[in-house]
């Protein structure tokens, strides 16, 4: 395990810094919020992103991608944090890319693959159902009907669900609720499925989501992804995918927290020195350091475990998932208690990372709920 970047991947993450920085600065997140803007991101600068090959970048060049792999990816969704940048980075490169990689048949990579790496094709996972994380929860019933299934149910927090060309739902075709035997995956078209609602939620951080309901909502057996009933062994890697990418986000975020307000501790004067001189908030910035190093470690290990596809995915996907949730927390609230009572103003964007962190943090299970599944995938 290496967990110092090659040079390429120090080329690639350079390129992504400067196309955050200058395409998608926090400036842009602000002018989507005050606009209002219905599709809650640049559909342009995403076209920009897949001709950079960041949409493609878990996809084989068999599909016109770049194969760069999950170190590369994280690489991207470090930068993207950095800027809180409203992406269909999670929701279709992340989430829907593996769901397709590791479920999808022969004809549906063929179809879908090409125009995912295009910046054509946004995709959502459909998964959760109340206000908690919890995956094998699922109520939502796909019911046989010859050649076809049947969807009823509602799915909630679903990630760019409202501009989604097609949707990962999970549903249940067997078991009971809260067992994770009889899920099954289906790829849906959003636009022309009857009996489909799609309603789009304001969300904290002003990132999308929506929520999403099936009426009688009819689709082909050819829409499954995977094996009928056996949508966990999809699902479960899935979200550790998500959870690690979300991590990678979120180490950006931090990164870029303690880096503006190091920054402000230099300038702002009190007594007629720099803030920046006094001890106590040289040991909090110090503490703060040796944490975000720690974070680093945590995130890139989780990363070249899926690149080497190592058997300890899913306790890493949990450390580093719970690591960073409670860190993103703990950095924002620190550096917005620095920067004093204009951190609270909207003048200074240390309010808005407090915002996506909260967000973030709470995606695909909390600090909480992954410290319980760690302690339970190490046998205690």
């Amino acid at each position: 395990m290496g967990l110092v970047l090659t040079e390429e991947q120090m080329l690639l993450k350079d390129t992504a810094a400067q196309f955050f920085q200058e395409k998608l600065p926090v400036a842009n997140l602000r002018k989507l919020r005050d606009e209002k803007d219905a599709t809650g991101f640049d559909r342009s600068v995403w076209k920009e992103m897949a001709n950079l090959g960041f949409a493609g970048v878990l996809v084989s060049e068999t599909y016109g991608g770049t194969e760069f792999g999950p170190v590369g990816l994280g690489i991207v969704l470090e930068q993207a944090g950095r800027t809180i940048a409203a992406t269909p980075l999670l929701s279709t490169v992340l989430l829907g890319t593996t769901a397709l990689q590791l479920g999808g048949t022969q004809t549906q990579r063929q179809e879908f693959l090409p125009r995912i790496t295009t910046g054509d094709l946004i995709l959502a996972l459909a998964v959760e159902e109340g206000p908690h994380h919890n995956p094998t929860q699922i109520a939502t019933t796909a019911t046989a009907s010859g050649d076809n299934f049947v969807l009823n149910g509602s799915k909630t927090f679903v990630l760019d669900g409202h501009i989604a060309n097609y949707l990962v739902v999970v549903a249940r075709t067997s078991g009971e609720v809260n067992a994770s035997e009889g899920l099954t995956l289906f790829l849906i078209n959003s636009a022309d499925t009857k009996g489909l609602e799609v309603t789009r939620t304001l969300m904290a951080d002003n990132h999308n989501a929506a929520n999403i309901t099936f009426k009688d909502v009819e689709v082909p057996a050819t829409a499954v992804l995977g094996s009928v009933d056996g949508g966990w062994d999809i699902l479960e890697p899935v979200l550790d995918f998500g959870r690690i990418g979300i991590a990678a986000e979120l180490l950006g975020l931090i990164q870029e927290a303690f880096d503006q307000t190091l920054t402000y501790l230099k300038e702002r004067q009190q007594f007629g020195v720099p803030i920046g001189s006094f001890q106590a908030l040289k040991h909090r910035m110090a503490e703060m350091f040796a944490e975000l190093e720690v974070c680093r470690s945590v995130v890139l290990d989780a990363l070249n475990a899926l690149e080497d596809r190592r058997n300890d995915i899913p306790s890493l996907a949990s450390l580093a998932k719970a690591r960073l949730s409670e860190a993103s927390q703990h950095f924002t609230n620190e550096c917005l208690q620095m920067h004093g009572g204009v951190g609270m103003t909207d003048e200074y964007d240390i309010g808005l990372f407090m915002k996506r962190a909260r967000v973030a943090a709470a995606t695909f299970g909390n600090a909480g709920f992954h410290r319980n599944r760690y302690a339970q995938l190490q046998g205690f």
